[in-house]
């Protein structure tokens, strides 16, 4: 499985930043004139690289299609609607006062740049430092977490996602949204600043998987960034 299309979308980031457009990051180039151009971010590693845990083509497919159909959607929305903020975060932090278009394919678009993030090959295992000194304290244990954890993807009713979160009191907690919502929105009954999230539409895992949402998110421990995830504490 090649990576055409990232190495395309690269040359294309890369003449947008000698044009003059500048880098504001969550996978959004802003245009000198200041209308939104999101753009659909890199991932920092070669499709095959989750396997045997997420397979190339699921990986493929979820990246260069999904992904890339919630950059589309929300270009055409902001441009109809004539949205002129660069920032996407503060389009999320204030989604109620956008169509459900926007709150879909900006939310969207915030959560799987979020979720490339948070996976790397040859990851997993127990956390070090900070940040496994924030779950014991929150949780008791690492046991605890992922059993807490795993309990709030496997029980998502539908499509949706299961999310651990910096409370605004700074302690971590855990929850799930559906659909694309996530923690950061004003309309988000489960609230808090994401430091790990995982993806549990089907379409995240059916291919390999297929019902069994179950065996994917315990396969999916096996690639969690523990660096970037205590980075985002």
């Amino acid at each position: 499985m090649d990576n055409n299309f990232t190495r395309r979308d690269f040359i294309k980031i890369s003449a947008a930043a000698t044009a003059g457009a500048v880098t504001l990051g969550s996978g959004l180039m802003a245009s000198p004139h200041g209308d939104p151009n999101f753009s659909l971010p890199l991932i920092p590693y070669d499709y095959k690289a989750l396997e045997p845990h997420i397979d190339a083509l699921t990986m493929e497919i979820h990246h260069s299609r999904h992904h890339k159909a919630y950059v589309d959607n929300l270009n055409k929305l902001c441009s109809d609607l004539h949205i002129h903020d660069p920032s996407l975060d503060n389009i999320i932090k204030n989604i109620s006062k956008f169509p459900a278009g926007v709150r879909n394919n900006g939310g969207g678009h915030w959560n799987h740049s979020f979720f490339w993030t948070v996976m790397k090959p040859n990851g997993g295992g127990v956390p070090t430092g900070r940040i496994a000194d924030a779950i014991n304290t929150s949780f008791g244990d690492f046991d605890k977490f992922k059993e807490l954890f795993n309990e709030a993807a496997k029980s998502r009713f539908g499509s949706g996602w299961a999310w651990l979160v910096k409370t605004t009191d700074g302690k971590l907690a855990i929850g799930s949204t559906a659909n694309q919502d996530n923690p950061l929105m004003d309309i988000s009954d489960f609230k808090g600043s994401p430091i790990l999230g995982l993806d549990v539409w089907e379409h995240a895992y059916y291919l390999k998987y297929q019902n069994k949402r179950v065996d994917y998110v315990n396969a999916w421990w096996n690639v969690v960034n523990w660096d970037v995830v205590a980075g985002r504490m």
